[in-house]
């Protein structure tokens, strides 16, 4: 089966006629042979593709880039950043843009290609991605939408029958990469960098219209855009901290401006808690440790103020000032929706004074006791919280109490917000390991359990613990 207009592409590439000065015309490079790993039906079915209307050997040659589905305009995306805060310009150097899917229900969706080859941005490097890394961002990534958390998803992965060299020779694969969009902090960074301010209005007016409408008739649509996108990124964050997530490249090219998390490098998922807690092998000073996101958030939302600047008002002075103003709601929103996400892990109904507090005494408590971060707030929903917590167990049902709730009650609406699994470091690795001999049970055992992260089923009881003690884990980003 080869007509690949049967898996019902519908492309419309909104993106691609924007300025050229945002993008550069791209072509996937030619692979030896491409073959299927994993395929995420459930995704394509709600963008309205089917890959069963086409051979897995016909699906893997287009998710490799080898052939074009019908509509496709393949383009590499221009942006900068600042990394671990120093700027510089990028680009998608390992990534290309197929365009823009409509899906039955009328959202719009980038469908992009991760490491298949050099494009315009690649500043010397080879284009190409290995098969670890690649798995592990369809687990994470796909694990982090189960969770409830806003993200980029994984509709693909494939090998490309050829090797990619990093310190050894690795398996070439290429991702399929699905995203509300891929417009990040970074790309308005891109035209104000090169005070071009005719393009950085096209974007800020065509980010509007795609991802925030009802701003469009706003006083000022640029302050607003500002305020929208930093409250998107405070629900965010506040979310990756209940799960206990650390992304580990929190760079400014990595801060999408939908609210969507983006980039599954170097990050992973704390076990025991700590607030120092730094995964990436780069991250020497703690840039991006687990308690510094909010902050460093806040450091790139500031960058992508500075960008909008010359939008938001003529008047220089005028335009610093209404976007202060903003950036300084920022720890306050991300305040009120980490409460919020933390009130529902403890299982509270109403909102009270002291429960920021109340969360902040449980999680001093783990740290002290080196407790599992995951586990522990199961254990608080199953009633076998250790005696190590007694005392803040009895403030706790105090506070359950005093709003007319009993324990059971408290404990039973606090399991749909405490995950039973999420994708513990050593188990992805175990999963990775033997995914590089070709066996891929172990990853797609994996993802079934965390298809289903809240519910508790016996036969995963083993993903549930954390790995062994003095276990020093560190991440890399595998480029």
């Amino acid at each position: 089966m080869t007509d690949l207009g049967a898996m019902g592409w519908n492309f419309d590439n909104s993106y691609a006629r924007l300025p050229a000065a945002l993008f550069a015309r791209a072509e996937p490079a030619r692979v030896a042979n491409p073959r299927p790993v994993l395929l995420n039906h459930a995704l394509a079915r709600d963008l309205g593709l089917s890959l069963r209307a086409v051979s897995p050997e016909v699906a893997a040659g287009v998710f490799a880039g080898q052939v074009l589905p019908p509509g496709a305009e393949p383009i590499a995306q221009a942006y900068a950043g600042h990394q671990y805060g120093g700027f510089t310009v990028l680009g998608d150097g390992r990534a290309i843009l197929l365009g823009e899917q409509l899906a039955p229900a009328g959202a719009r969706f980038d469908v992009q290609l991760k490491g298949p080859g050099p494009t315009a941005y690649s500043r010397r490097g080879d284009g190409r991605a290995a098969l670890g890394p690649m798995l592990r961002e369809y687990v994470i990534s796909e694990a982090m939408h189960a969770l409830g958390v806003p993200t980029t998803r994984s509709l693909a992965v494939v090998t490309t029958g050829e090797a990619v060299y990093r310190d050894r020779p690795l398996r070439g694969a290429v991702l399929t990469r699905i995203a509300a969009s891929h417009i990040r902090v970074g790309t308005f960074q891109f035209l104000a960098a090169r005070r071009d301010l005719p393009n950085l209005r096209a974007l800020a007016d065509y980010t509007v219209a795609r991802h925030y409408p009802h701003l469009a008739g706003d006083a000022n649509p640029y302050l607003a855009l500002f305020r929208a996108v930093s409250e998107r990124q405070a629900a965010l964050v506040a979310k990756w901290l209940c799960v206990g997530f650390v992304h580990g490249v929190l760079n400014t090219d990595n801060v999408s401006v939908c609210g969507e998390t983006i980039d599954y490098g170097p990050c992973a998922f704390i076990d025991g808690y700590d607030p120092d807690a730094v995964f990436s092998s780069i991250d020497d000073g703690g840039r991006y440790a687990y308690a510094n996101q909010p902050g460093i958030t806040q450091w790139n939302l500031a960058r992508f103020a500075e960008a909008l600047l010359p939008l938001i008002d003529s008047d220089g002075t005028r335009a610093v000032e209404l976007a202060t103003e903003e950036l300084n709601r920022f720890p306050n929103v991300f305040e009120r929706e980490w409460t919020a996400g933390m009130r529902a892990k403890l299982g509270l109904r109403t909102a009270r004074d002291g429960d920021a507090e109340l969360t902040r005494e449980f999680l001093n408590s783990l740290h002290a006791n080196g407790a599992d971060f995951t586990n522990s707030f199961r254990a608080l929903t199953e009633g076998t919280l250790p005696a190590t917590l007694r005392a803040w167990s009895e403030k706790w049902e105090a506070r359950v109490l005093a709003e007319g709730e009993t324990p059971t009650a408290a404990r039973e609406r606090s399991r749909a917000a405490n995950p039973v699994l999420i994708p513990r470091n050593h188990r992805v690795e175990e999963a990775l390991a033997a995914a590089e001999r070709e066996d891929l049970s172990a990853t797609e055992r994996l993802l079934a359990a965390l298809a289903k992260p809240f519910e508790e089923r016996p036969e995963f009881a083993d993903l549930r613990e954390p790995p062994p003690p003095g276990t020093c884990y560190r991440t890399f980003c595998g480029t």
